[in-house]
């Protein structure tokens, strides 16, 4: 008895700026896929400039699944894209395409790839108790305090990360347990679909670096700051939600409070988003399995898409190409 053949499906992985948008419309063109975001900023409605997310003439052209799920004040988790993603795979696959999922939120990838360990549910009470803790002792202090509990999880989560160091607190306290004990036990889960990994990445850095600052002033251009004002005089959204949380909004944020000049935010906007594809860029190179993309050179597009050709073709969906 022969295994049964898993369907395709297409990752398009990248830092942010690096041109992963481009590069699927042009895959939509000319192959028979269907774009799914795989990108934590998209899924808020109403933050369309700060967030570059593809325009109505763009996605009418190439429709993106999982955009405008979610109002800003709201959250939306790693577990809720996986169930949401898979389900438009399953979609998509269902009518004879096959899935494209696009974006830079690595997360979403680990958690659709390899799964999400089962982890107690947030406890309010014992939230509060460790935040009390935190701002008598400090953040780093409470950082030492986990890395003597879990040093493997301390080793991953920066002392100056306290959203990801109070988990990691409460997660032991909850289950008695360590955080890197229960992810080690996660089954990694049989692979539902054949997967051919892209990662889009200017090279040098110094050129992603450029793109970056030129994005964000073109989003000042076409009027982020009148974006973030609408957001801003909203009384149900604070800075510490995850959607303001989000590179050059929490900046704007900011600005809009006072606390920072326009300069200054413009500034930090663009460090952070230049940290953020560091931090992109670095869990991309444990891809050991996936093309590497640069868009700056000029026959890199031929190139994806002679691997896309193939592809399809070793996994059976070569007959539907354009």
């Amino acid at each position: 008895m022969t295994a049964q053949r898993k369907p395709p499906a297409i990752l398009l992985m990248g830092p942010t700026a690096s041109g992963k948008t481009a590069l699927a419309i042009e895959l939509r063109r000319h192959f028979p896929v269907d774009i799914i975001s795989v990108d934590s900023a998209l899924v808020y409605r109403g933050m369309d400039i700060g967030t570059a997310k593809p325009d109505q003439e763009t996605q009418k052209i190439a429709p993106h699944a999982l955009i405008d799920i979610r109002d800003a004040a709201e959250s939306y988790s790693a577990a809720d894209f996986r169930q949401d993603a898979l389900r438009e795979m399953a979609r998509v696959t269902g009518q004879g395409r096959i899935p494209l999922l696009v974006g830079g939120t690595m997360l979403y990838f680990r958690a659709l790839l390899q799964g999400l360990a089962v982890l107690p549910a947030a406890n309010a009470e014992v939230r509060e108790r460790l935040e009390s803790e935190a701002s008598a002792q400090g953040w780093p202090a409470m950082h030492q305090r986990l890395a003597r509990l879990d040093p493997e999880i301390a080793s991953r989560i920066h002392p100056n990360d306290p959203q990801r160091t109070q988990r990691a607190l409460e997660v032991i306290e909850l289950t008695g347990r360590k955080m890197s004990e229960l992810q080690a036990e996660q089954e990694n889960e049989q692979a539902l679909y054949e997967n051919l990994k892209i990662v889009a990445g200017p090279q040098p850095r110094s050129v992603l670096h450029e793109r970056i600052a030129l994005r964000f002033d073109q989003m000042i251009e076409e009027g982020f700051m009148g974006e973030m004002e609408t957001l801003f005089n909203r009384p149900d959204l604070e800075p510490g939600l995850p959607s303001m949380r989000c590179v050059g909004y929490r900046q704007g944020w900011s600005f809009l409070a006072g606390e920072i000049s326009f300069e200054e935010m413009r500034e930090k906007a663009i460090a952070a988003t230049r940290q953020l594809a560091k931090r992109q860029l670095t869990w991309l190179r444990r891809e050991s399995d996936a093309m590497w993309y640069d868009p700056t050179v000029g026959t890199a597009q031929d190139d994806v898409f002679g691997e896309v050709k193939k592809f399809l073709e070793l996994t059976g969906s070569g007959t539907n190409i354009i």
